[in-house]
């Protein structure tokens, strides 16, 4: 076994993933380059896998749990939220999508091929990055920011500009996604306002306006 594999066990990181941070507190009296070497070795021999430069995660035979991939979304591009096809999948709405884990930032697009798998991230621009998002609890000392239905339906909208209410209206929802009518009455309007202050976009407001006033009546 790797000495990094080692101390890396002693450490046992919630869901095995560990930094760079974690590696310089291992080996405080070793230089960078040691330290990156001391991680290549580990990575070769297939005993650490690494996300991406700078985050790592104990192979599959050395960890004690997994990690969720909703956390790893979040260490691998922040900020971010969990978003999408992925948080409608979350809340039941759609059928579950597993191929990749998609979330929205604030900040540059980016996508991540791991080995454990696919990661996206699209940029939607928001004063509030965090409205209609919630933090979820996903397990023991592991929590997410996750988009609420009604915030992943905005940053669907939003990211299609071919979408609109006057020419798709539900059509979008239970064709395009496969929702069902009936867990259409699931979706909480409550912080409607807040996403539409946050995203200031003149097709979302008019797609969820019109979508609050279809459910409503």
């Amino acid at each position: 076994m790797q000495p990094l594999t080692e101390k890396a066990l002693i450490l046992s990181p919630p869901g095995g993933l560990f930094d760079m941070t974690a590696v310089g507190n291992f080996y405080p009296d070793l230089s960078e380059g040691a330290r990156k070497l001391l991680v290549h070795r580990a990575v070769a021999a297939g005993e650490i896998l690494r996300l991406k430069p700078g985050l790592f995660l104990l192979g599959s035979r050395f960890r004690r749990s997994s990690p969720h991939p909703y956390v790893v979304a979040a260490l691998l591009h922040a900020p971010s939220h969990v978003s999408l096809e992925t948080a409608l999948a979350h809340h039941g709405l759609i059928p579950e999508a597993v191929q990749q884990v998609a979330s929205v930032t604030a900040a540059r697009s980016r996508a991540f091929a791991t080995p454990i798998g696919r990661f996206t991230f699209q940029r939607v621009p928001a004063r509030d990055p965090r409205a209609g998002v919630q933090s979820v609890k996903l397990g023991q000392d592991a929590w997410a920011f996750v988009a609420s239905a009604l915030r992943a339906v905005a940053d669907l909208v939003y990211l299609r500009p071919s979408v609109a209410w006057s020419k798709d209206g539900v059509g979008f929802l239970t064709d395009s996604l496969r929702m069902e009518e009936e867990d259409l009455g699931r979706v909480d309007f409550s912080s409607c306002e807040e996403i539409l202050e946050s995203l200031r976009s003149p097709r979302v407001r008019e797609y969820l306006e019109g979508l609050r006033k279809e459910l409503s009546g």
